[in-house]
């Protein structure tokens, strides 16, 4: 009997190998988010000194996601991905060492932050760009959505939890050195992975030694060039930066003062509302897993995120709590669905050799707005209402979202690359010669993983 289509990377043992590193590596960070918190409270720290530590590790990735997605398609992914996990655990094991010791120190913490920033920037482009090498292309949606599926409940549900057991019952030094294990087994779980991933030829025909005489500013022009000729992926990108900055600020930062004035509740109402948005997520990436890609996947993506945006525009007018927690389930079940599909997408049609690139770019946009977006949404709301707010940003997302449907021609683009089941052992991957003809690009042949 097969497998179901949601389980069937886990018969490709390199799979089965990255995402347990991945699944504890991603439990280790749910970890460190409670532990890094209460170190800095056990330091004598307060919200500044907290937002310092949290700083640093945005300052890391953001500063260098670009920098790791040129490396992705340079070196050899699977080295990038274990040098990236030795490295966290160097720094978590130092903080624990510390922290034991009793030398621990505020900056220390921040240092430590900001190299995991740092870490993170190198390892998920390599991670996106080594799935298509250790899996075949029809099962990429799969393991996109069994992602999605781990990493709100391990992240942002198990990890923190667990954390918190450790802190409470022990002490914050015991809750980082629990994040160290974690982050130590992944290392070792990661040494498994086969050479073939290490060793695996230049996607665009280069030998590796040509590609690494480029300069970095030449292999961020070329993703760059890549990414603006290829109409699909830009527009996609361009509904990102708008989404991140209309939605992000508002719900990060207006949804606890909704709870406490329109529904009357506390931080555990606002936190089970999260869990909600995390749940819908993880549910919808398991479901669009076990189904084949959609034929209209272009379309699928946008709709799912358009349409997933409007409940939104209600929050602000809601008094109910299950209302406020229906509109939340919907918009991170669509939001699921579409970071599903898009993941998959990116795999499929854009060429091995500018994965890294492309993926660190759209890491990149949607990092850099999202500060922004949090630091203008305090302000509009001492200047209009909180529910005008809300209106705003829940409208205005499903406009931008057709409005790429149109300037991108999705449905044509999306029939003259079909992905769907029929075509999944030729799906073309987009070429910067024919990315703005959909006519020519949808006879290329794919690139099949070795």
């Amino acid at each position: 009997m097969p497998a179901p289509r949601a389980l069937r990377p886990f018969v490709h043992r390199e799979y089965r190998v990255l995402i347990a590193a991945l699944a504890i590596s991603i439990f280790g960070s749910g970890m460190w988010a409670v532990a890094m918190v209460y170190q800095v409270i056990h330091l004598g720290g307060g919200p500044l000194e907290l937002s310092l530590v949290a700083t640093a590790g945005s300052v890391g990735l953001v500063a260098f996601v670009l920098a790791g997605g040129i490396a992705a398609d340079r070196v050899p992914q699977r080295l990038l991905i274990i040098a990236v996990e030795g490295t966290n655990l160097a720094v978590i094991a130092a903080i624990s060492g510390l922290a034991l010791a009793g030398w621990l120190q505020l900056w220390h913490l921040a240092v430590g932050a900001f190299v995991l920033g740092v870490g993170a920037a190198f390892f998920f482009p390599a991670y996106s760009a080594i799935l298509p090498r250790i899996l075949p292309a029809e099962d990429l949606l799969a393991a996109n959505g069994m992602e999605g599926t781990m990493r709100p409940i391990l992240q942002q549900a198990a990890g923190p939890a667990v954390a918190g057991i450790l802190v409470a019952a022990l002490s914050p030094s015991h809750a980082v050195t629990g994040v160290a294990a974690c982050h130590l087994l992944a290392f070792i779980i990661l040494n498994f992975l086969g050479q073939h991933a290490l060793d695996a030829p230049s996607a665009d025909g280069r030998p590796a030694a040509a590609r690494a005489r480029t300069s970095f500013f030449h292999d961020l022009r070329e993703g760059v060039s890549y990414t603006v000729r290829t109409p699909w992926l830009l527009w996609t990108l361009v509904w990102a930066c708008i989404s991140v900055l209309f939605l992000i600020g508002p719900i990060e930062v207006l949804m606890p003062f909704v709870v406490r004035d329109q529904l009357a509740g506390d931080s555990r109402m606002f936190g089970f509302l999260l869990a909600v948005m995390g749940v819908g997520g993880a549910g919808a990436s398991l479901a669009t897993a076990s189904f084949p890609l959609p034929r209209r996947y272009l379309t699928v993506m946008m709709v799912s995120w358009g349409a997933g945006s409007l409940p939104l525009a209600a929050i602000g007018m809601m008094d109910g709590f299950w209302m406020v927690a229906a509109a939340l389930f919907i918009f991170g079940a669509t939001g699921g669905v579409g970071m599903v599909i898009w993941g998959t997408l990116l795999q499929r049609r854009v060429p091995p050799h500018l994965l890294g690139r492309v993926s660190s770019l759209d890491f990149f946009v949607s990092l850099a707005l999202m500060p922004i977006s949090m630091a203008l949404a305090g302000p509009a709301s001492e200047a209009v209402p909180t529910w005008v707010i809300f209106l705003v940003a829940g409208g205005v997302c499903p406009i931008m979202a057709v409005a790429a449907m149109i300037a991108a021609r999705m449905p044509a683009d999306e029939l003259a690359h079909p992905l769907d089941a029929a075509s999944e052992h030729q799906a073309p991957a987009d070429s910067p010669e024919t990315a703005d003809n959909p006519e020519t690009a949808g006879n290329q042949k794919s690139v099949e993983s070795p």
